[in-house]
């Protein structure tokens, strides 16, 4: 019967007043013993008498887990999206959506009020999961998270762990994230329904509080005060939903017009002949090396190591004959999502996300690397070290051929991401291809994967002769530096960094004067920055790209491009955006513009 009238009692419609918090408790208990399991009864009794044996003890439990729960929430309303601004003053504000749900909590009778806690502590749940992927994504990709374009990339980015850190860390890590966002909601749905219960349990204290609170907001907002830099009225928590929500909706616009976009095209109509007609004769590489961004010419850290691997590799160049130019381009991606890169480069549009990709690949928008399999006058081949599974993009970009990772013949251990060196892949690519006699000229598109991050461990070059079936490289590998010791060094990642450029950069350089003849034309250029951590918060998205030939007639096409002499472009050097370089290449090199109406 005591349980029975506890029930009833609780059961009643809130009744304004100062209630005793543990008159609250009671009746919350009250409740829960009532419609519990009936073990639930006794632990319920023991509690309570524990609270009366300790009452000190239990009034300083009760205090700490309120003021647990308010730095719960207001830490989750405050939260920025980045981790350098992650700094205690960036708590010194004032929510407005404190002051907003405080406000709903106190007119709300009981039963809403338990609702309306619960979706507010999933509404944290939601805020502070943009936010930590917002910080992630800024991290390794120099950009916020995209809710309409980037949930495609989760399975890359543990694939990418799980070649980097083996399948268990890979399977943990996913495990993990899942349990942290469970972890996460449990623990601020239950801080929500804790603070409601006390703002209910003293609604006169806690109305005059929520209007004291409100009124500061208002007066610092109208008269725009701030305190360590940042205005001390706060909307962080609606702003930043805000701005995910905006960017959804832009991102589905976008993805509409670009399907319009990518119908036009300057050369779509233009005859076989008259595409590419002083290149005929050419042997042409298009090569990308992975990260090799800006920042590896110009970083004080990465830049002396790497700029003394260009100044070499252009004089060891000019011995053998060859001559290059070179300027920058301004990469559609950044830090990852290499593809992106090379499709903008290749399509001559903007492909800077996941859903453009997708809609440019299922098409028919003429390539670069197309325009020489169109032109008939060239076999096409791509080679790809990095793709270990069915790339139905091949015939998007016009490849009569694509070699990928299972077909070079490697027999060597894996570099972490990479699944050989870049010095082999080149090497096979002349064994297996470039190397052999044809009736046509060859159009080569190849992807080098040495550099991509962690950086660890890195291939050391050997004799070319002494390459084999890759095998040279095991003790390389077994002596190099793990991954797991530099991925969260920030500086040893850098100096890292640069290292795997000099090397990528030397293996292709030594390739060109070994192998390259009077026809050879190589264009080779990076395909992002690397990530933000390495290349630097403020980062230029620009990477360097370079023209190699011996004709001099080639470079001759080119030289109202006003580009640097040598591999190393200057810092006033021509800066273009990445989907602007087809078109030009393609006039460069005398073709007729036809355009294909949109």
């Amino acid at each position: 019967m005591p349980v029975f009238t506890r029930f009833r009692q609780s059961s009643q419609p809130d009744i304004p007043g100062d209630e005793s918090e543990t008159e609250g408790e009671e009746r919350a208990e009250g409740v829960t013993a009532a419609v519990g399991t009936p073990a639930t009864g006794p632990r319920l009794a023991h509690l309570r008498a524990w609270r009366t044996r300790h009452p000190r003890a239990a009034r300083v439990l009760r205090l700490t887990t309120t003021a647990v729960a308010a730095v719960l929430v207001l830490g989750a309303l405050l939260l920025p999206n980045t981790l350098p601004a992650v700094e205690p003053d960036r708590f010194a504000r004032i929510p407005a959506e404190a002051v907003a749900g405080a406000v709903v909590t106190l007119v709300l009778p009981r039963r809403p009020r338990l609702v309306a806690a619960v979706l507010y502590g999933l509404g944290l749940t939601a805020l502070t999961t943009v936010n930590l992927l917002d910080m992630g994504f800024n991290e390794y990709l120099g950009r916020g998270f995209n809710a309409a374009l980037d949930w495609d990339l989760l399975p890359d980015a543990q694939a990418y762990v799980e070649d980097t850190l083996g399948r268990g860390v890979a399977t943990a890590a996913a495990v993990g994230a899942v349990l942290l966002v469970l972890l996460v909601a449990a623990v601020m749905v239950a801080a929500t329904i804790r603070l409601s219960d006390v703002l209910a349990r003293h609604r006169p204290r806690a109305t005059k509080g929520a209007l004291l609170a409100g009124t500061a907001w208002v007066t610092c907002s109208a008269l725009g005060l701030t305190l360590f830099g940042g205005p001390i009225a706060s909307e962080r928590g609606a702003g930043a939903l805000r701005v995910h929500a905006q960017r959804t909706v832009e991102s589905l616009r976008d993805e509409a017009a670009f399907v319009e976009q990518s119908k036009a095209d300057t050369f779509g109509n233009t005859p076989p002949g008259q595409l590419l007609p002083d290149l005929r004769g050419k042997d042409v590489i298009f090569t990308f090396i992975e990260s090799y961004g800006r920042s590896a010419v110009e970083d004080p850290i990465m830049a002396p190591g790497v700029d003394r691997t260009l100044d070499t590799s252009t004089e060891s160049l000019a011995k053998a004959g060859f001559h290059a130019r070179s300027g920058w381009l301004t990469s559609a991606t950044y830090g990852g999502s290499s593809w992106l890169g090379h499709s903008t480069t290749m399509s001559g549009l903007w492909i800077d996300n996941q859903r453009r990709y997708r809609t440019v690949t299922a098409g028919d928008h003429l390539t670069l690397t197309k325009t020489f399999q169109k032109t008939g006058a060239w076999d096409t081949v791509g080679v790809m070290p990095g793709v270990q599974k069915g790339w139905p993009e091949e015939k998007w970009y016009g490849l009569d051929k694509l070699y990928d990772a299972f077909d070079l013949g490697y027999r060597g251990p894996k570099f972490s991401w990479s699944t050989m060196p870049d010095q082999y892949a080149l090497e096979a690519f002349q064994r297996r291809v470039h190397g052999k006699k044809r009736d046509k000229p060859l159009m080569s598109f190849v992807i080098l994967t040495s550099s991509h991050q962690p950086w660890a461990p890195i291939p050391k070059t050997v004799g070319w002769d002494e390459l084999g079936d890759g095998s040279v490289f095991d003790a390389i590998q077994k002596s190099g530096k793990k991954a797991a010791d530099i991925i969260t060094d920030t500086t040893e990642s850098r100096q890292e960094y640069g290292k795997s450029i000099q090397y990528s950069v030397t293996s292709l350089t030594q390739w060109l004067e070994r192998y390259g003849t009077d026809d050879t034309v190589l264009v080779f250029l990076g395909d992002h920055q690397p990530i933000a951590r390495v290349s630097g918060n403020r980062a230029s998205r620009d990477v360097p790209v370079s023209i190699v030939a011996k004709d001099p007639k080639v470079l001759d096409k080119v030289a109202d491009w006003n580009w640097t002499e040598g591999l190393k472009p200057g810092r006033d050097a021509p800066v273009w955006k990445m989907s602007a370089f087809r078109d030009r290449f393609l006039r460069a090199f005398g073709s007729t513009p036809h355009p294909s109406a949109g």
